[in-house]
């Protein structure tokens, strides 16, 4: 890529786990097979370890307070819950989950753990969590691992025409860190109820709520439709965010939730971390009849820890030497949650006063890349800038405003240091925000000021890059 930055990576299908994915910048995959996916080495992968090398133990998890399954969203209602109150060490409740068992190369991504249903790989701790747990024996990093892969028994969860449905977990991904977990690879995602009754995959539909590889701290979302290879959605790749910031997602609790929206046209998905939208489908970038057939139906969930396969080598490879036994995924609850036809998503409170209105930057990295797509409220387009400080972003707001949030939705190169800062006239600015410490992702940041013009001014990027948002969100009044 001539910017550098992380490229959408592809996915495949992770019922039979053709997950293959390609590298940031750094690395690349020779080859990828969809059929049992094929991976040549990557440079910059991890080298094959020593037969004698020995894989040494995850820290111990910490005993964490279990949250309550929370109420409906405004006009929603709960279709179905589970917050894992089981005594410690027994299984899941199989009237409500089913185990999928079995070697990872039965599920086509070159996964090198079998799935078990051992509550030393599937277990619930009796403080109100689903542990998922990847073990290692022997001395080979690359076997000998064990690990858990559940799903609903039901696969009635979906949205009727004209209604909203959200699937919502709490989850801590495994805590480890890309020294000592490369080839983790946790995932809560959904598939069509269509492929229990015979449709193909990838026609029948896959939601990727959350995944994550090599312990990055990250999180992908992705879609999955259309034919395979190649099709409307770019199969094994998928429509997906990329690889987006999960700052903590390691060492605490977030949110992953997806909801799909079928009371707007053009009908969308909507991918939200820690209740913040990050990334958005709409049914409009596929033909209709594709769209139909993999999202307008139920679906079912599904946990799984996996261990290797396509995707964390094409992000550097593992397991390897350093990698550790007993890295966890835990989860707090699960909700489904569904709101009827006829019934809207109201907008934040205040309205977000910047989408669609004209904005400007000090530059761009390319005509691919305006600052218009910063605010116009689709998370599939951004702004990047030049490769230098400092640079800007700023939206006119038609009239002045009392400004008392602003929303920030960073690409993988985002601003260490920066401001907000608004004007009356675009000149003279006032700085209602500043730090030093920017931490990417997805920022809420709550100000207090007013004015016509407000701007994104950065002052030291965090990557070699330049800056780059999803999205610029004002709230006010």
């Amino acid at each position: 890529m001539s910017s550098g930055h992380a490229p959408t990576p592809p996915t495949g299908h992770r019922r039979l786990r053709t997950k293959a994915r390609l590298s940031l910048a750094a690395f690349t995959v020779g080859a990828l097979s969809l059929a049992g996916l094929a991976v040549t080495a990557a440079p910059g992968g991890a080298a094959t370890p020593a037969a004698s090398a020995a894989v040494a133990k995850a820290p111990a998890a910490k005993a964490l307070a279990p949250a309550a399954v929370p109420a409906p969203p405004s006009g929603f209602t709960t279709t179905w819950s589970d917050d894992f109150t089981g005594a410690a060490n027994t299984g899941v409740n199989t009237g409500d989950w089913k185990y999928d068992t079995g070697p990872g190369s039965s599920f086509g991504t070159g996964e090198i753990e079998t799935m078990t249903n051992s509550t030393s790989n599937v277990y619930q701790d009796g403080n109100g969590h689903l542990v998922l747990k990847a073990l290692h024996s022997g001395s080979d990093p690359r076997s000998g691992w064990t690990s858990g892969r559940i799903e609903t028994q039901a696969a009635t969860f979906g949205a009727p025409a004209g209604g909203v449905v959200m699937m919502q977990s709490s989850i801590q991904q495994p805590n480890l860190t890309t020294a000592n977990g490369a080839g983790y690879w946790p995932a809560f995602w959904m598939l069509g109820s269509t492929l229990r009754s015979g449709v193909g995959w990838p026609t029948s539909g896959e939601v990727d709520i959350l995944e994550d590889i090599n312990s990055r701290s990250s999180v992908f979302g992705t879609l999955h439709c259309g034919t395979s290879p190649g099709g409307p959605c770019n199969e094994s790749t998928g429509i997906g965010s990329g690889e987006r910031a999960c700052s903590g997602c390691q060492t605490g609790y977030h949110t992953y939730a997806v909801q799909i929206d079928r009371s707007v046209s053009p009908e969308q998905i909507r991918w939200y971390l820690d209740g913040n939208n990050y990334f958005t489908v709409n049914s409009t970038q596929v033909p209709a009849a594709t769209w139909a057939s993999a999202v307008d139906h139920p679906f079912f969930i599904i946990y799984d820890l996996a261990m290797g396969g396509g995707f964390p080598d094409a992000f550097g490879g593992g397991p390897n030497s350093a990698t550790v036994s007993g890295g966890q995924m835990n989860v707090d609850y699960v909700a489904v949650y569904n709101k009827g036809p006829g019934s809207t998503t109201p907008p934040p409170s205040g309205g977000n006063l910047s989408q669609g209105k004209p904005a400007t930057a000090s530059s761009t990295e390319n005509g691919s890349f305006p600052a218009a797509d910063a605010v116009d409220g689709n998370t599939g387009t951004r702004w990047s800038s030049a490769f230098s400080d400092p640079q800007w972003i700023q939206v006119d707001l038609g009239a002045s405003h009392t400004i008392s949030q602003v929303k920030l939705n960073w690409e993988a190169a985002y601003g260490k240091a920066f401001q907000i800062q608004t004007s009356a006239n675009g000149t003279s600015w006032t700085t209602v925000y500043s730090t030093t410490t920017g931490t990417g992702g997805n920022q809420t940041l709550n100000v207090s000021g007013t004015g016509r013009y407000v701007r994104v001014y950065g002052t030291q990027r965090a990557t070699a890059y330049g800056y780059s948002l999803y999205e610029f969100q004002v709230f006010g009044s």
